[in-house]
């Protein structure tokens, strides 16, 4: 009896150019999409390097590219999400290594995002959905800034379509905030045709001003290779999220658009 031949390989491509790129991915407890994003970082031609939250070593960043913060429950979301995992002792390298003058690249995705607004590396906060449900869909984005280290790989306005899955995923801030956002365009993604949680003025994504640090509310790592994820308006199995991965390559590289 054959095997069935897996439509993606686990591995990254063979001589690829960007394999030796280290692109970490955190764990907390209760995260649920690191195997995810370590997959995508993969697909994408690089090397995923796992790092662990309650890392104290100054050397716990192991001297990684990038670094992606997954989506999931970190501590139960006890609390609010993301408010316990900020004070993990990996989350002060990460925001000291994302401020320096070498402005590491971090995605927060889901959860990620909730903590990245929680260690300040990104303003606003996320609140429960405003119908106070669990929504699990295929969601539109439309990409606003594609000069971030992680969204240069997209076209400016270009719709793309990826996973979405939260309960506290409404984007909030007061209105200088928002305001400052839009004026600055940093503004990194916005919803298309629905606004699934009530975020202000439909913001599923956010960046710094220097545009290493994004965040946002969908997972990309759900939408990388082809007969799995999202289907598109076209009726194809989505694969945009590898946009995020390959950004990120290009910017390491200084191949941006």
């Amino acid at each position: 009896m054959s095997e069935t031949p897996l439509i993606a390989d686990l591995g990254a491509p063979e001589n690829a150019p960007l394999s030796d790129a280290r692109i970490g991915v955190v764990t907390f407890p209760g995260t649920l999409d690191d195997r995810d994003a370590a997959r995508a970082v993969r697909l994408a031609g690089a090397t995923p390097v796992p790092l662990w939250h309650g890392d104290a070593d100054p050397a716990a960043l192991r001297g990684v590219d990038a670094v992606v913060i997954p989506g999931g429950f970190s501590y139960g979301d006890y609390l609010r999400a993301g408010a316990i995992a900020r004070f993990a002792p990996l989350m002060a390298k990460i925001v000291d290594a994302a401020n320096s003058i070498d402005k590491l690249p971090v995605l927060g995705i889901c959860n990620g995002f909730q903590i990245l607004t929680e260690s300040h590396l990104l303003p606003g906060s996320m609140i429960k959905n405003d119908h106070l449900k669990f929504i699990c869909r295929d969601q539109t984005l439309r990409v606003e800034n594609n000069q971030t280290a992680w969204t240069n790989q997209y076209d400016n306005g270009q719709e793309i379509t990826i996973v979405l899955k939260n309960q506290d995923g409404q984007y909030v801030a007061d209105e200088k905030t928002l305001d400052e956002l839009e004026g600055e365009g940093r503004v990194a993604f916005r919803y298309v045709g629905w606004n699934p949680n009530g975020s202000r003025r439909g913001i599923a994504g956010i960046t710094n001003t220097a545009g290493n640090v994004v965040g946002l509310m969908p997972h990309p790592e759900h939408a990388v290779e082809p007969g799995f994820g999202p289907l598109a308006a076209n009726g194809t199995y989505s694969t945009d999220g590898l946009g995020f991965f390959a950004s990120v390559l290009s910017t390491l590289v200084g191949e941006a658009k």
